[in-house]
């Protein structure tokens, strides 16, 4: 529910431009620098925030669909801009400009903003989209620590998808994690420990839980052949993951019908190549194996991805996504 307006508080903690964020952390630079506050912006009761961030793994698209079918839900009330001249490598990016015959045209700038939205019953709520900051992580990290306080957020909740060997016609499963143990109650626990490679939202996360802030994340697995691709089925799944975790009431028609035109689509690629239809066939059989084995009906012997394996298709992944001419791509692996 709307109500009021926000109240821009001065700064606080800062000594000498530099303040240590709440719980822990490295000292930075005021983080009030990094954004502005709208002075129109609605302020909200209690909301969630949900976070995605691109430009880190996000394999099948999975969490930029979620993204657009939220925004695609209904009018977004902009509430927080971040500086992107001061946390995005232009040259790393390359922000495209449009040529009209002799002359520049148009400039999409790239955008980091925090949104206010409603679900279906006219619960307010807040989303934070954009590039991920290419630098001052701990900086963007204590902002985020602040605009947390400051708008009266109660529990931020961010969105991904990994590569995995799994199939695509079994059960999508989610990786949950978050700073408090009742956050993730109810999910088990895929492996026990992994070392994968570090973003700005894992680290927000993370800084938040030292600042003793409720945060958690879902990780949607995507089959390793389709990372490349659209997948809205594992958007669809984190969609439905929000919602139960936040109690939000969040629309799918769009992503369940995008996802059965997907399914039809990947089964005629499975049908037309022997080659796919063996891999697939593969997984299945392992991933039969392992939930036979979890449950007691069946013999032992199937291993899901270790966390090590984990790791190196998370790498895999990234370092197909930064080569333009798609080497290392993932969906040519052979499941693992």
């Amino acid at each position: 529910m709307l109500c009021g307006r926000i109240h821009v508080p001065g700064t606080v903690g800062a000594v000498n431009g530099r303040r240590v964020p709440p719980g822990g952390g490295v000292a930075v630079l005021d983080p009030a620098g990094l954004y502005r506050l709208e002075p129109d912006a609605p302020a909200l009761d209690d909301p969630v925030l949900v976070v995605v961030l691109d430009g880190f793994v996000d394999a099948g698209a999975a969490a930029r669909l979620a993204v657009e079918s939220l925004l695609a839900a209904g009018a977004a009330q902009p509430v927080v801009r971040f500086d992107v001249d001061q946390l995005v490598d232009y040259r790393s990016r390359r922000p495209p400009l449009r040529f009209e015959t002799d002359h520049w045209e148009h400039y999409a700038a790239p955008e980091l903003d925090i949104v206010a939205l409603t679900d279906t019953a006219s619960t307010g709520y807040l989303l934070l989209s954009g590039p991920e900051p290419d630098t001052q992580w701990e900086r963007f990290a204590a902002a985020l620590e602040e605009l947390v306080r400051t708008l009266g957020v109660r529990l931020v909740v961010n969105l991904t998808g990994i590569p995995m060997a799994v199939p695509h016609t079994r059960p999508i499963g989610v990786t949950v994690h978050g700073t408090r143990p009742e956050l993730t109650e109810g999910h088990d626990a895929l492996f026990a420990t992994a070392e994968v490679p570090g973003s700005a939202v894992a680290l927000v996360e993370y800084r938040l839980g030292q600042a003793g802030h409720a945060a958690m994340g879902f990780a949607v697995h995507v089959p390793h052949y389709l990372a490349r691709a659209e997948y809205p089925q594992a958007a669809r799944v984190l969609v439905d993951h929000l919602a139960v975790a936040t109690g939000l009431y969040l629309p799918t028609d769009t992503l369940t019908s995008a996802a059965e035109r997907a399914e039809r689509e990947i089964a005629e690629q499975v049908a037309a190549s022997e080659e796919i239809a063996q891999v697939v066939a593969a997984l299945e059989q392992q991933y039969d194996t392992v939930i036979s084995d979890a449950t007691g009906t069946g013999p032992t012997g199937g291993e899901l991805p270790s966390a090590d394996e984990l790791a190196a298709e998370v790498e895999r992944f990234l370092a197909g996504h930064d080569d333009p001419d798609g080497r290392d791509d993932p969906g040519t692996d052979s499941p693992r």
